[in-house]
């Protein structure tokens, strides 16, 4: 069983900065890839970030130069830093955890920008 919580999310202005964070509990494994994906209203969820257990990254086109993916020292927590931010970022950000072939969620934290 695995359990993952996001924290940080919130109301940011235009051209702001978010740090989001997630810690994963549970049977976690040495090998698996961890990230984030987004799901803004009436859109399907999309690919964030990811980062492997070895520290490789894989963004989104539209997220490149602006976000970073980063893991803890204990490598069951990860991060996203969010600079420059735009409106259309507002969605819903859920943490992802891969190992096995299985897919985890977390439960979502809500990111809106606005003025």
């Amino acid at each position: 069983q695995v359990r993952l919580v996001e924290s940080g999310g919130g109301l940011v202005q235009p051209g702001g900065s978010l740090r989001l964070s997630c810690a994963a509990s549970g049977s976690i494994f040495s090998i698996n890839t961890m990230g984030w994906y987004r799901q803004a209203p009436g859109k399907e969820r999309e690919l964030v970030a990811t980062i492997t257990s070895g520290d490789s990254t894989n963004y989104a086109d539209s997220m490149k130069g602006r976000f970073t993916v980063s893991r803890g020292n204990a490598k069951n927590t990860v991060y996203l830093e969010m600079n420059i931010l735009k409106p259309e970022d507002t969605a819903v950000y859920y943490c992802y955890l891969r190992q096995f072939s299985i897919d985890n969620w977390g439960q979502g934290t809500q990111v809106t920008v606005s003025s």
